[in-house]
Parts: structure tokens; C-alpha cells; sequence
């Protein structure tokens, strides 16, 4: 699967497109992962959101931030990936194209994720490591990863 990506700011994105990305991250943080959290959280409107697409499909999704906006480096959150597209490259093109648009167009190097630890392997892959000690956000094990 090779992800056709759009990356937009808050006030590009179009009406369907804010609603598919919400309801994406619906279905996999709330429904998939019985996790109950404010998913709605008066971000949004300052990320840059990525959204990609397998057939006019949303199937994975980042928003990213510039240094400030969320923690004091760039960071990439909200990483997601429909059921139906993990394991196809799908996540690892996601964000790719994030830490890609942060290196070139923000120009910025270091980039925070507050990642859920079961999916430190496959951050890893992309060049993050491990800070600190793991915690729970809203009941997932997660830890902080920085990429320089």
C-alpha cells in the first residue's frame, strides 16, 4: 500500500476531511481501545494535520506541532492507523511523511512523541528513543521518545 498524503493547516482542512480524521481517531483511540478521553481537545486548530489515504480511503492520520505549541520541541501525536491498514507500511509512511515536513518545511530536528509503549519498537525504527520513565495517560502505558 503506498498512502496518497495530504497535509493541511486547521482552516484548509475541508468539512469531510476534519470529519473523517475525527472519526478515525474515534474509532481506534475510543471504540478500538475502550479508552474514554477528550479526544476534542482546542489543539487541533494549531497542528498541521496529516492525513493519508489508501483509494480516496482515510486510513492514517498525525497532527504535528511546532516548538511551543504542545512540548517545548516539534512533536507528532495522535498517530493513527485503521485496523484494516496495519502492517502494510501504512504507519511507517505516516510518519515519515511527518518527520519530513517538520525537517523541511518547519525546519526543525528534534521531535517529541508521547508514545504508547507497545509501540516503542516501531518508533525505534524511525529513530526515536526512549526519555525518562514510563506513565499512564488516560490509562495506556505510554513514554516519552525524542528524535534528534
Amino acid at each position: 500500500m503506498m498512502l496518497s498524503i495530504r497535509i493541511k493547516y486547521f482552516d484548509e482542512l475541508s468539512i469531510n476531511e476534519l470529519y473523517e480524521l475525527l472519526r478515525l481517531r474515534s474509532e481506534v483511540f475510543v471504540v478500538e481501545q475502550d479508552c474514554v478521553y477528550q479526544d476534542i481537545d482546542s489543539k487541533d486548530q494549531k497542528a498541521v494535520h496529516v492525513l493519508g489515504y489508501d483509494n480516496n480511503k482515510l486510513v492514517a492520520y498525525t497532527r504535528l506541532f511546532k516548538p511551543g505549541d504542545y512540548f517545548n520541541e516539534s512533536s507528532i501525536g495522535r498517530v493513527v492507523v485503521r485496523e484494516k491498514a496495519r502492517g502494510s507500511g501504512a504507519g511507517y509512511d505516516i510518519m515519515n511523511a511527518s518527520i519530513t515536513f517538520i525537517n523541511d518545511v518547519l525546519k526543525k530536528f528534534e521531535i517529541r512523541i508521547s508514545a504508547q509503549t507497545y509501540l516503542k519498537k516501531f518508533y525505534n525504527n524511525l529513530g526515536f528513543k526512549e526519555v525518562g520513565e514510563g506513565y499512564l495517560e488516560d490509562g495506556i502505558p505510554h513514554i516519552n521518545m525524542i528524535r534528534n
